[in-house]
């Protein structure tokens, strides 16, 4: 019950925390990936500080040293974030997510890490020369319950302070029950050693090693493919916990029960599913989401497999338990570090997914080798070994030779904790234009020629919603406008002298890159400030900015920011616009339906509010956009320019305001990907 409850707690606490501190660090699907590599840093933490109890002291010594331990760590709750760790303008927020998160539930967390291998071992010691290693799969399955609990039971009902208080409570009474569990154990303990310390042996350093690769391994595709399917589609909880389920699915299968793991059938099942990521990798358009989520799920499914598959095959007697816990955890540590921390800062493109792809079949297939002389029938086992070695040279060499085409082709191509960005020229019907792309979305695009560069094109064109709004308010002379999001700068191609445009934007390497590789923001008469930072803090800490047009162009990439349209952040940009002063919302999407969201925003605040969507115009680098346009100003919407193109949209009945404390993506997913 103790190993459970503590497992539970221990993966709440992950989406949990993350989506508690999202508006601070803005909507980046790195957000989540560095979360999981801290959880993943104190998961070692807490191993090697039971490894080290185990290890030195006798287990009536370490029934007390934990039970203080976690009385002391009750001190930490609530486990409320401090503000002090909020970004400031142009910082990595790397560092800065790993000190909130220490600070705030560092040491809870690392306790709980610690209880599994802890209470393991006190079993192993009760019970002479039992294997506790079905504890472990108990363990992973109760971290299984709590990961689809959250995005169900505990997210669309609680705001985010409650499950904060939900979590501290339930954390409170888990320490009762440790400190209760350890009390019990202590009659049958003693002052006898463990039984890691009956025996001198320790696990040879070629078998640490390979427990630190199958870690490491798994580790990487599970980060890998989250970061595939938050980047493509939303950094949602349930993004999150979806390819980590299948991490710990795979492990409770693995360590439950060896006949669940066939390796006959997973080992053969890796190329395949290694190719698919491969493809999965590169840029995939106008798919539904069971599309894109399912055959990335299998393809994490059978690699993870295979790694903690080979991983229980390899496992120890009981006396090497903590001691192989920490390898697995310290695996599951540097894999995390290496995509999150180490690729971001000296990789200039995702060089750590070929890595990931080539390096797991290659480990496999190096066990496969390291056993050919148990081989039965050497000449098929070395056939089959043969062929897959040959599909992961392919692989390899696939994702060299695309790696170094997007380096040699691209104009620039540079990463930060963002993301990859890559600025390339490009012929288009006969036109030379130049593009930026953030991962796999076009965020923004210039012709190149003199006459045509300062036609806005893409999302912005003067059939938009924002260009219609902007034909209607510039016949009232000087304008002052905000927008939310930089991209390429294509909507300084309206600004006029007299106007004023103030940008914000929370990557500083786009602002770079609008300033060096684009001319919308130099061709532009028009005052430009560009404000560095996440809008939504940049502007609660600003006076009024009085604009008469405030554009939110933060969502056309598929993973957005949900802390701007909360209804904390609608009563912001109120403040910020005049009277009658207009709010258009960017809600381009392929995933999610945001409208009806932006509609109840604009009802709560009496507002009229209408739809403005255009169509592609391949021929002038036009694409379909939608817009939400929001103004009480007199005879704005029975313009000319908007006759036969407003759309109105109805929220549902069902569907509540979005807030700080809650918001419900499941009720805006659109799951034909069109």
């Amino acid at each position: 019950m103790t190993i459970l409850w503590s497992a539970c707690l221990l993966f709440l606490v992950q989406p949990l925390m993350s989506k508690v501190i999202l508006p601070w660090f803005g909507g980046s699907a790195a957000l989540w990936i560095t979360c999981l590599v801290f959880f993943q840093c104190g998961l070692l933490l807490g191993y090697l500080y039971a490894h080290a109890l185990t290890r030195r002291l006798s287990v009536q010594t370490q029934t007390v040293i934990h039970s203080l331990l976690l009385l002391a760590s009750l001190a930490a709750l609530p486990i409320l974030p401090n503000p002090k760790w909020q970004p400031q303008p142009g910082q990595d927020p790397t560092w800065l997510i790993f000190g909130v998160l220490a600070t705030s539930v560092g040491l809870p967390y690392v306790l709980l890490s610690a209880t599994t291998p802890l209470l393991q071992s006190w079993y192993a010691h009760a019970r002479q020369g039992a294997l506790p290693y079905r504890y472990f799969a108990l363990s992973n399955a109760g971290s299984l319950l709590a990961l689809f609990a959250y995005p169900i039971l505990l997210e669309p009902h609680f705001a985010a302070h409650q499950q904060i208080w939900i979590w501290s409570l339930a954390f409170a009474a888990f320490v009762a029950l440790c400190v209760g569990t350890a009390v019990l154990v202590r009659p049958q303990a003693g002052h006898r050693s463990s039984p890691a310390q009956q025996t001198q042996s320790a696990p040879a350093l070629p078998q640490i090693a390979l427990w630190l690769s199958l870690a490491a391994c798994a580790a990487t595709l599970l980060l890998t493919v989250t970061n595939l399917l938050t980047q493509n589609i939303a950094p949602m909880p349930l993004l999150w916990v979806l390819p980590l389920s299948i991490y710990l699915v795979t492990l409770i299968l693995a360590f439950e029960r060896g006949r669940w793991y066939p390796r006959i059938i997973f080992l053969p099942l890796v190329i395949p599913a290694i190719g698919w990521l491969v493809v999965a990798s590169g840029r995939v358009e106008n798919q539904t989401i069971a599309i894109m989520i399912a055959p990335l799920c299998a393809a994490l499914f059978v690699c993870a497999m295979a790694c903690h598959g080979e991983l229980a095959r390899s496992k120890p007697p009981a006396p090497q338990l903590t001691a192989f816990y920490l390898c697995v955890a310290a695996g599951g540590a540097v894999g995390g570090l290496f995509v999150a921390v180490i690729a971001p800062h000296f990789f200039r493109t995702t060089y750590e997914y070929a890595i990931t792809f080539a390096g797991c079949p290659a480990l496999l297939l190096f066990l496969l080798w390291r056993e050919r002389t148990r081989w039965k029938q050497v000449r098929h086992a070395f056939a089959a070994w043969a062929t897959g070695a040959a599909a992961t040279l392919l692989v390899t060499g696939y994702l060299t030779e695309r790696t170094w085409r997007d380096l040699h082709s691209a104009v620039l191509l540079e990463r930060n904790f963002y993301g990859v960005l890559r600025v390339e020229d490009v012929i288009d019907h006969h036109h030379r234009i130049r593009q930026l792309t953030h991962g796999t979305i076009t965020h923004g695009l210039q012709f190149l020629s003199s006459l045509l560069r300062a036609v806005p094109t893409t999302y912005y064109s003067r059939e938009s919603g924002v260009g219609r709004a902007l034909e209607v308010l510039q016949r009232t002379g000087p304008l002052r406008i905000g927008v939310v999001g930089l991209g390429a700068g294509t909507l300084a191609a309206y600004g006029r002298a007299g106007d004023t445009l103030r940008f914000y934007e929370i990557n500083p390497l786009v602002s770079e890159i609008a300033r060096n590789q684009f001319t919308f923001l130099s061709d532009c008469p028009a005052h430009i400030d560009v404000v560095l930072g996440d809008a939504r803090i940049s502007l609660a800490h600003e006076a009024g900015q009085q604009l008469d047009l405030l554009v939110l162009d933060a969502f056309s990439s598929d993973a957005i920011p949900v802390h701007l349209l909360t209804r904390e952040a609608f009563a912001l940009y109120w403040r910020h616009l005049k009277p009658d002063g207009v709010l258009a919302v960017h809600i381009s999407n392929r995933y999610l339906n945001l409208a009806p969201v932006v509609m109840l925003a604009a009802k709560e605040s009496g507002k009229p509010a209408w739809e403005v969507d255009n169509e592609d115009d391949d021929a002038h680098e036009i694409y379909s956009a939608g817009y939400v346009l929001i103004s009480s100003r007199p005879n704005f919407f029975t313009h000319p320019t908007f006759e036969g193109e407003l759309i109105e949209i109805d929220p549902p009945r069902t569907l509540r305001p979005w807030t700080d404390d809650y918001s419900n993506l499941w009720q805006v997913l659109n799951y034909t990907g069109k």
